[in-house]
């Protein structure tokens, strides 16, 4: 029986998500209805991916037996409510990065999941590439030697696009881009920072047009990520250990990592039927395979996402907002 997708907002992500889904087998993975605010945009969307039922709340979806899974692209403040309503609801949840607003939000939503035993997911596509589960072997095996260094960046003129840099649409770099930075890190080292430090500029609005912070890990193991919303930078992430460099071009995306050797090892992403949005968004193909494994395998949380690696990861978010005076009125 394939998995039965409901996707809860048809904005650019979720047509990229289903567009994704797409490259999957039919007999694995069905995308069953649409919700979104607006009854015209939920229908264009149904029409568009060829999904049979539409609704203009999060309610209805909710409501729609016939779903299995919900796949969560509305915008950040309204990550945990929606989340909440599917799990209440009994279905299974794969959640839009951030997870939630902040790591009391992530506690709650969690703890709820488990209490239900439902799976639940925050979507941090990266880590199902095939490059970072290269990137994890090769660092398991010993031939990076000891990690010393990541430095990361990710940075594009984003300070016009309002769900970046308005406050109540839960705005800023650092949840938007820098949970990309800070995943990257976790997946290398394996455990949380000892400190951070970290230093940020704001927009008028009160959130982080730009961050950098500094992670220590140990005495000799730290990692430095970078975000923008004003400049374009590097937006690669290198790891470096006793035994060589490891670098991933589009780190939060990538069909290619340059190995220890500077080889480039390429993974190609299939074509999608529609154009995407968003660069190298047929890899969302791989996500939503490993939502479908867990489920099939009665497991309520993935081990390459789990659900501390998402407490963790939201625990760092909020440190450095603290320190760079990021509030949003989730955080009351």
């Amino acid at each position: 029986m394939p998995l039965k997708w409901g996707i809860a907002s048809a904005g650019k992500i979720s047509h990229d998500f289903v567009n994704a889904v797409g490259t999957l087998s039919d007999n694995d993975h069905n995308v069953v209805a649409v919700g979104a605010r607006d009854l015209n945009r939920a229908r264009e969307f149904a029409e568009l991916h060829n999904i049979d039922k539409y609704y203009s709340s999060y309610e209805e979806l909710a409501n729609d037996s016939n779903v299995d899974v919900v796949y969560i692209g509305v915008l950040n403040p309204q990550h945990y409510s929606v989340a909440m309503l599917m799990l209440e609801n009994g279905k299974h949840v794969l959640c839009e990065k951030p997870l939630c607003m902040n790591e009391k939000e992530v506690k709650k939503l969690v703890a709820y999941a488990e209490r239900k035993k439902l799976f639940l997911m925050e979507a941090i596509w990266s880590r199902f590439f095939p490059s970072y589960q290269y990137l994890r072997k090769q660092i398991n095996n010993g031939m990076l030697g000891e990690i010393q260094e990541v430095h990361c960046s990710f940075g594009f003129p984003l300070d016009d696009v309002d769900r970046l840099a308005k406050k109540e649409l839960g705005g800023g770099t650092i949840l938007d881009l820098g949970v990309y930075t800070i995943q990257i890190c976790q997946w290398v080292f394996q455990q949380p920072p000892k400190k951070i430090e970290a230093t940020g500029t704001l927009n008028s609005d009160g959130v982080d047009m730009t961050m950098k912070a500094t992670l220590t890990y140990s005495d000799n193991s730290f990692a430095s990520i970078e975000t923008s919303a004003t400049t374009k930078l590097v937006n690669e992430a290198v790891i470096k250990g006793t035994k060589g460099t490891i670098t991933l071009p589009d780190f939060w995306s990538p069909p290619i990592l340059v190995d220890i050797d500077g080889v480039k090892k390429t993974w190609p992403l299939p074509e999608g039927k529609h154009k995407y949005n968003f660069v190298n968004s047929s890899g969302l193909r791989y996500e939503a395979e490993e939502v479908r494994q867990c489920i099939q395998n009665g497991l309520i949380q993935s081990s390459i996402v789990s659900h501390n690696e998402s407490l963790i990861i939201a625990n760092i978010e909020d440190e450095i907002r603290k320190q760079i005076g990021v509030v949003y009125s989730a955080d009351a």
